[in-house]
Order: structure tokens, then C-alpha cells, then sequence
């Protein structure tokens, strides 16, 4: 599947925000007394998910060059 450089761009955005969001939950959740740890767990592989995601479109747009 070839994406344009602009829809790899909007597709990142997206990631980025989301992956940022995540860590805004974590840490509530985290700060609760009685953290639901399953939950925890789950959204932090769902982070790692998007940071590879987010790495791979990156190597996409700026593959790199060797000189």
C-alpha cells in the first residue's frame, strides 16, 4: 500500500495524539488506589504498538541515505 507523503503525515499526527493520549490514562490510572493493573498492561502494549507503528512511518518518509 503506497500512502502519499501528506496521508503518512495525517496517519502520524493521528499516532502521535493517540500515543499521547494513552500516557495521559495511564497516569490517572496509575494514580488511582486501586489501579486496575490488567488494564494498565494493556494500554502500555497498546502504546509500544503505536510507537513501532509510529518509527516504521517515520523510516518511510526519511528512509536513510547512506553516503
Amino acid at each position: 500500500m503506497n500512502l502519499s507523503e501528506e496521508d503518512i503525515c495525517r496517519h502520524l499526527e493521528a499516532l502521535r495524539l493517540e500515543h499521547r493520549d494513552l500516557d495521559d490514562v495511564i497516569a490517572r490510572l496509575d494514580a488511582e488506589t486501586v489501579a486496575n493493573q490488567l488494564q494498565i498492561q494493556r494500554l502500555k502494549k497498546r502504546k509500544l504498538v503505536l510507537k513501532d507503528e509510529i518509527v516504521r512511518l517515520e523510516a518511510q518518509m526519511y528512509p536513510d541515505i547512506i553516503a
